[in-house]
């Protein structure tokens, strides 16, 4: 998924004018992976060594791949955008999954949960009551209602999810965590829309007929798995 989603990203990119190094870029995405996952074999995160050494590493090869010097900054910053973009951004599940078994499952649940509904309740009340757009310059369908309509959806199953399944946490949390996860998922999906109107396409892909490439499906949980991972992290700060 992670491989198919970046494919897509790098094609937009070509379609933007930009030159990524598209093997880098997969490579770099199965170590950021693996990193994530190296708490569960040895007692170290190694993801930001890896990220680190991804993006001197990107730097010091796109000298050698890069013909014309105009393109090389565009290119090796693709590139890394690339692998932070999707390659940290869906790995982040790995670590909300079992960093802590007491509510991983709980968590990866709430996410998509959060998700799926964010973005039904956001179409169906925008194509419904949407009068005001949200963001025309970057997307000319979604509406204030809309994102109203899936903010409010979010808290609902959250609270639903609270009071009959997750009991062993604070209900506030929870819904906090959605209101969190509603919001991040929203700018992902604007933040793709730009890099897609940028590149003048309308979806990233043909894979899923009538819905698009991948990338267009899972834009909002590249932005909401980090968001929950980080405000996870952070609990004990903000709680």
């Amino acid at each position: 998924m992670v491989e198919r989603a970046l494919y897509e990203y790098f094609l937009i990119c070509r379609h933007a004018g930009l030159k990524p190094l598209p093997v880098l870029g997969f490579l770099g995405s199965a170590a950021v992976c693996l990193a994530q996952a190296s708490p569960l074999f040895i007692p170290a995160n190694l993801t930001l060594t890896v990220l680190v050494l991804f993006g001197l590493l990107t730097l010091a090869l796109g000298l050698l791949s890069t013909v014309d010097l105009r393109q090389y900054l565009g290119g090796v910053s693709a590139t890394v955008l690339g692998v932070v973009y999707i390659g940290l951004g869906m790995s982040c599940l790995v670590p909300l999954r079992y960093s802590d078994p007491s509510k991983g499952r709980e968590l990866l649940v709430l996410l998509f949960l959060v998700i799926w509904i964010n973005d039904i309740c956001a179409f169906f009340v925008g194509r419904a009551l949407g009068r005001h757009l949200l963001f025309p310059r970057v997307s000319p369908k979604k509406t204030v209602e809309g994102s109203l309509g899936g903010l409010v959806g979010s808290l609902l199953v959250a609270w639903g999810f609270a009071h009959w399944f997750w009991q062993t946490e604070n209900p506030r949390t929870i819904i906090l965590l959605a209101v969190l996860i509603a919001v991040a998922g929203q700018v992902g999906d604007l933040a793709e829309s730009a890099m897609k109107r940028g590149a003048d396409l309308k979806d990233s892909g043909a894979l899923l007929p009538g819905h698009g490439g991948l990338l267009d499906r899972i834009d909002s949980l590249l932005f909401g798995a980090p968001a929950l991972w980080l405000a996870v992290a952070l609990m004990d700060f903000w709680r």
